[in-house]
């Protein structure tokens, strides 16, 4: 009865207050989800800290790719809100490999939350990247674009080791890719500006056992034909970040000089403070450590690592090289080096993605 005697535009005032908390409240239980691709907390198939099991090592993913029917992960905030900015990332594992081995060689999964990251990590069913592919990859992030909305991704960077660099590298040439990367990182897998030169004694140590699930292999034929083929810079603007081990390269290190950097007008090189990891990475190469060949990548350990980066470049790009100390090719990189990069990329410049057609 009191409330009747309310005045009537006082009641559908309360009204409406009410449908807007319950809207409100009803949004803040539904969290945005990808279409057949659930979130879950932990990641699923995420490997323990050490000894991760061989059969989720090699795990090819459980989202389906509609149009090819191929699969593959996609990892996000399970917290993410419909019309949030995220950064998406596609993420290539090298030859040989998985994308599960890859989604932890550079375990960027468990910083998601922190860094609104969405991370689509594919995996390739002859091991090796290769045009035949590109269709798959571009539905992939065609799919992640749709759901999210092209406004929302604040930048796509294509990230990958070894022969998933030199796949990345391709890609930022071709049509599709040109006009939506706004970086690449490259994970010892070819270096735009010049690139260090490689340790005499790169590559596998002698395999006492069968390979390590996932595991890389030694160079795939044709690996330095590639890379001479994409030597010329690409045509397309991006930031362009290089990690690699320190036992990858020769004694001459890493070049303190970047034709990619003088191209966006970048400072001099300036060092960083050191990156330090008390843990260890998540993946390793387990069949070549008898004899071991550090080139190629030893057991896990804590490491070090050294960032260097050419300031104030050109329309907010991002250039830098990171040296991971006394790691070679297989090692996975630890926590606080993965953050430091992932800081990085969250740093660049985006909105290509707006643009694309």
């Amino acid at each position: 009865m009191t409330l009747m005697k309310q005045p009537f535009h006082t009641i559908r005032l309360l009204g409406a207050i009410g449908l807007v908390a319950f809207t409100q409240f009803a949004g803040a239980q539904q969290p945005f989800q990808f279409a057949g691709a659930p979130c879950a907390t932990p990641p699923a198939l995420h490997c323990p800290e050490r000894d991760c099991p061989t059969d989720r090592v090699i795990n090819p993913g459980l989202v389906v790719e509609m149009k090819t029917r191929r699969t593959y992960f996609l990892d996000y905030p399970c917290d993410l809100k419909p019309g949030e900015k995220v950064t998406f990332i596609l993420s290539l594992h090298g030859a040989g490999s998985y994308g599960n081995w890859q989604r932890h060689y550079f375990p960027i999964l468990d910083y998601e939350d922190k860094y609104r990251l969405v991370i689509a990590t594919p995996n390739s069913p002859t091991k090796v990247w290769s045009v035949a592919d590109d269709e798959y990859l571009q539905n992939i992030v065609s799919f992640v674009v749709d759901q999210v909305g092209k406004e929302n991704i604040k930048a796509f960077w294509l990230v990958g080791h070894s022969q998933g660099g030199m796949t990345s590298n391709r890609l930022v040439r071709t049509d599709f890719f040109s006009t939506r990367v706004d970086g690449w990182l490259s994970l010892s897998g070819g270096r735009l500006g010049g690139s260090p030169g490689r340790a005499a004694n790169f590559g596998p140590g002698r395999a006492t056992t069968a390979r390590a699930a996932g595991a890389p292999p030694a160079p795939p034929p044709g690996f330095a034909a590639a890379m001479t083929a994409l030597r010329d810079p690409p045509a397309s603007d991006f930031s362009f970040i290089f990690e690699t081990g320190e036992h990858e390269m020769d004694d001459k290190g890493m070049p303190e000089t970047s034709a990619w950097a003088a191209k966006y007008n970048c400072g001099a090189r300036r060092k960083a403070d050191e990156i330090v990891d008390t843990k260890t990475g998540y993946v390793y190469d387990s069949t070549r450590q008898n004899p071991p060949n550090p080139s190629w990548g030893l057991l896990p350990a804590p490491g070090k690592a050294e960032v260097y980066t050419y300031p104030d470049c050109r329309d907010g790009l991002i250039v830098a090289d990171v040296v991971r100390l006394s790691k070679g090719h297989t090692e996975g990189l630890e926590p606080e080096v993965t953050e430091e990069l992932v800081k990085l990329m969250v740093s660049a410049k985006g909105g290509k993605m707006q643009q694309a057609r």
